[in-house]
């Protein structure tokens, strides 16, 4: 188990922490706050249905190559922006609406990212014909999920998530290459990656 570092922010090793609280988590969830309730509430717990999915996907696309707090500070206004994340509703968007988003501040203005978000909601609609969004997601979950002791030994791509990225890009999906695949796969549960005692890790 990785020693456990005391105080607000996330330790040098980024193992354990133990926050202002009290409470032990992974290095880190320390602080900002948006990260402590992100960590807490969501991350790692799972995720079901096809709009939850939707929307966890969206964001770590819109996320490469930026700070997860960025999104997390953004996500109303992400959800404002895509209809609540309603495949329907965002695959119907128009270049006049990718214009909108684009000039909206509330969201990461990204040319490409806001164009696959509307790709990505037209292959999630047309996922429904071959059993959904959802069964295809969960069908790559790890028979055993792993139970790492430091965060070098959280890993980045696994094969599960190379093979989902290839699943889904063959579904007409964009912008999700294997590192993103696995971000996600984390963000809806399909691994635990929370460190060897944190709190919220089971047992």
């Amino acid at each position: 188990m990785s020693p456990v570092e005391d105080g607000p922010g996330p330790g040098p090793g980024l193992g354990l922490r133990r926050g202002e609280d009290g409470v032990v988590r992974c290095g880190w969830a320390g602080s900002p706050p948006e990260y402590l309730a992100y960590h807490d509430d969501e991350w790692g717990r799972p995720v079901h249905g096809e709009q939850a999915l939707f929307e966890r996907i969206t964001l770590e696309a819109f996320q490469s190559g930026l700070s997860w707090l960025t999104i997390l500070r953004k996500r109303d206004g992400f959800r404002a922006a895509f209809a609540g994340f309603d495949p329907d509703v965002v695959a119907a968007y128009a270049p006049a609406d990718e214009a909108r988003l684009l000039a909206d501040p509330a969201i990461v203005r990204n040319r490409a990212k806001i164009a696959a978000a509307v790709t990505n909601a037209r292959a999630v609609v047309a996922l429904r014909a071959d059993g959904g969004l959802d069964a295809l997601v969960w069908s790559f979950r790890p028979a055993k999920s792993p139970a790492p002791r430091s965060l070098a030994e959280v890993p980045a791509v696994t094969p599960e998530s190379t093979a989902l990225a290839r699943a889904l890009k063959s579904r007409g999906f964009v912008f999700v290459g294997p590192t993103t695949a696995y971000a996600a796969m984390q963000a809806c549960g399909l691994v635990d990656d929370h460190i060897v005692g944190c709190h919220r890790r089971p047992g």
